[in-house]
């Protein structure tokens, strides 16, 4: 394989897959790199995302790496990231096992790493009963006896959305309550229970939960748990010196651009709305924009 690029992507899922096709299809020599690790790999089924709705994530991003890779252009390589560098106007990747690439335009649609908490069980069902968002997963649960583990605005904000989809539903702070006055009469409004003390596991057969028990010994029964919990980015930042914003995230003009010339970034690592939709729409305008800038570079 070659070594040399119009535009190294780093991430092959559905938005790296979904830059790498705009780009194909305008006549760049692409590489995306990706190591085989999405964060939904145990999501049993994706929905939200039309004319694809039901189907597993890897279903989707398997079908689109076979159009993506129609295009001669684009090549796919199996590899993990290590370090990124920039010299002049060049960057250069290079991969664990040694290999080195460059390309004159670099984007990250490597997706985040998610931060299990210290309860048993929790992360065997992350993504089957345990889940992040109400659009991709809350149809299926609607209804259902529920519970939202976080706490404070972010806990006071989500419940509503998750409120919205069932009326059993529970908070689980996992410790005191950081809700103010107004919030905790708002919950006892509309009968959603605070519980404050500290889990201790998640009991689960295949992934799909039956109980939650507490450290005090108390269970209680749930069908879901929607949970907020932190992240770590798959890629150093700090190599090429990337801004990130107050939630985390990298941080990204309208343009998908970063602060570094030449880097852009597209899907989970830019925004708390994670979907497949939304990483896709996002992904295809980044490589839209990548070549137009290409394009004026090199007219």
């Amino acid at each position: 394989m070659e070594n040399k690029f119009d535009v190294i992507i780093i991430g092959g899922s559905y938005s790296g897959l979904s830059a790498a096709m705009a780009l194909g299809r305008s006549l760049r020599n692409v590489l995306i790199i990706d190591s085989g690790k999405p964060c939904n790999r145990q999501t049993p089924h994706s929905h939200n995302f039309i004319t694809h709705d039901g189907k597993t994530p890897k279903e989707i991003s398997d079908l689109a790496k076979v159009q993506v890779l129609e295009y001669e252009t684009v090549k796919f390589h199996d590899g993990v990231l290590a370090k990124m560098e920039k010299d002049s106007e060049i960057f250069t990747i290079k991969t664990e096992n040694g290999e080195i690439f460059t390309a004159k335009k670099l984007i990250l649609a490597s997706g985040i790493k998610d931060v299990m908490p210290d309860i048993a069980g929790f992360a065997e069902c992350w993504g089957i009963s345990v889940i992040h968002c109400p659009y991709c997963h809350g149809y299926e649960v609607k209804g259902e006896v529920t519970g939202v583990l976080s706490n404070g605005d972010i806990a006071f904000d989500f419940s509503k959305l998750v409120f919205n989809l069932t009326k059993d539903l529970t908070l689980f702070t996992n410790g005191t309550s950081a809700l103010n006055k107004e919030q905790t009469e708002k919950f006892a409004r509309n009968n959603i229970h605070i519980i404050e003390d500290e889990i201790e596991k998640v009991q689960h057969k295949n992934g799909n939960i039956q109980k939650i028990i507490f450290k005090n010994g108390k269970e209680i029964s749930l069908k879901a748990l929607y949970a907020k919990i932190g992240f770590e980015h798959n890629v150093k930042v700090e190599d090429l010196g990337i801004e990130l914003n107050e939630n985390g995230f990298i941080k990204v003009d309208m343009m998908q651009k970063t602060n570094i010339p030449g880097v852009f970034a597209c899907g989970d690592n830019v925004t708390m709305m994670r979907s497949v939709a939304n990483a896709v729409a996002q992904g295809n305008f980044a490589g839209a924009v990548v070549n137009k800038e290409l394009s004026e570079e090199e007219f």
